[in-house]
């Protein structure tokens, strides 16, 4: 598992190596599971006398998981962020499922939009036209991005930049 989780990181790397495209992804990731978030916290799964448990701590909660088994420093702050996204998207579900709806349709397309202006300044497609599965990367990844700025998690980076190079365009 953690082979798969270290390629899917070196696929995202070779297609974010432009510093602007990097930057709307710090903007539009977030945004983008916030949204899903907001939406999936209008699916209750049980309801207690203190609260609800929705699909969206369910997927979330899977998803973080994941990210500790093959990486816990990033795992961890991924929980310390995703937790608080996850704590207000459950507010903005509170306020009713048509709020809930319009919230995610406007951050969810906004999101994508500044996403894909991202990619224009990187002149490549989205890494998720080749894999799908990027979209459960790219949240780890801007946080890997992150700790290798500040000099962190440096064995990783070098297991990440290794296995980047057979998913650069050809010419790099």
């Amino acid at each position: 598992m953690k082979t798969w989780f270290l390629e899917q990181l070196a696929m995202y790397s070779a297609y974010h190596r432009d510093g602007r495209n990097q930057a709307t992804h710090h903007i539009g990731v977030p945004m983008i599971v916030f949204s899903l978030l907001v939406l999936a916290s209008t699916v209750p799964l049980m309801t207690f006398e203190v609260g609800r448990f929705t699909l969206a701590a369910v997927l979330i909660g899977v998803l973080l998981l994941y990210y500790i088994v093959n990486a816990p420093l990033i795992g961890t702050i991924a929980v310390l962020i995703y937790g608080a996204l996850l704590y207000f998207a459950e507010v903005m579900a509170l306020e009713g499922t048509v709020f809930a709806v319009k919230s995610f349709v406007v951050l969810f397309l906004v999101g994508w939009v500044i996403q894909f202006t991202g990619h224009i300044f990187e002149g490549r497609k989205p890494a998720l036209f080749d894999n799908l599965t990027q979209v459960f990367i790219a949240p780890a990844f801007l946080i890997a991005e992150v700790l290798f700025m500040l000099g962190l998690e440096q064995a990783l980076k070098a297991d990440v930049e290794a296995r980047a190079v057979k998913y650069l365009p050809k010419g790099e």
